[in-house]
């Protein structure tokens, strides 16, 4: 793993701390090579909301970040890799063995979510067939990169997961009154019916047993994802340690 380079693009502000934290230490305890690119070479700030809890009100224990996944965080940005990002522009898949995007619900994580530079990028990865992990919003970004040759999704023909509806507009209706559409990145839509609509089969996208309990190194068997090929895929940070363990099983298949 030490020979390992894997890539994960961040927006500016507003990533998902879990899911970027808990992959970069699995990655960094397996000696991998983690390269960061944000869109203007910028360092990344994940929401605040979901470290610090403030604003979750009665639902902090059930919405903010877990303390494990904090821990990882703050480690994480002191490390040199995080402190040092490349721009958008910067990279080329040729140069990384995996792409792994994490998620993220903030309205500043719509610049990464749309971002035609990232899209082009997953077209890349797919095309070399290198594994690509996303998780929670972060499905958006494959479900968005056309394949010029097909004019289909790269992941038209793929089983996956994804951020769940009744997860979204769950979290949505419990702290609307005082957070307004915090929780619905696109309030006219919501991923899971997106991602959908990116597939050649309603039946490809694949819910999973009911998200209540997050997963971690003891208890493996809450979390839940998909891999189809060189694509993985995982809902929320319930399941990040699973997707870890898998996106780097798959580097080293």
């Amino acid at each position: 793993m030490n020979k390992k380079k894997v890539l994960i693009p961040l927006p500016r502000y507003g990533c998902d701390p879990s899911e970027v934290a808990i992959p970069w230490l699995l990655l960094n305890e397996k000696k991998a090579e983690v390269t960061f690119i944000t869109p203007d070479g910028n360092i990344a700030v994940a929401d605040e909301i979901m470290l610090t809890g403030n604003k979750l009100g009665l639902f902090k224990p059930m919405l903010q970040a877990r303390q494990d996944a904090i821990n990882a965080y703050h480690e994480m940005a002191q490390s040199a890799a995080f402190n040092k990002p490349l721009k958008y522009t910067d990279v080329q898949a040729g140069d990384f063995d995996g792409l792994l995007l994490p998620g993220g619900h903030d309205k500043g994580v719509k610049e990464y979510l749309e971002s035609s530079v990232l899209q082009n990028l997953v077209v890349e990865f797919f095309n070399k067939e290198k594994p690509v992990g996303a998780v929670c919003h972060g499905v958006l970004i494959p479900a968005r990169s056309i394949n010029p040759q097909t004019q289909q999704s790269v992941i038209y023909d793929y089983k996956c997961t994804g951020l769940l509806k009744r997860q979204e507009r769950t979290a949505y209706h419990l702290t609307r009154l005082w957070l307004a559409d915090y929780y619905l990145t696109y309030p006219e839509t919501t991923t899971e019916d997106e991602l959908i609509k990116s597939l050649a089969c309603k039946t490809q996208f694949i819910e999973g047993s009911l998200p209540l309990l997050r997963d971690d190194l003891q208890h493996l068997s809450r979390g839940f994802i998909v891999k189809d090929r060189n694509y993985l895929s995982a809902r929320w940070p319930g399941d990040i340690y699973n997707f870890s363990l898998a996106f780097i099983a798959m580097l080293t298949d």
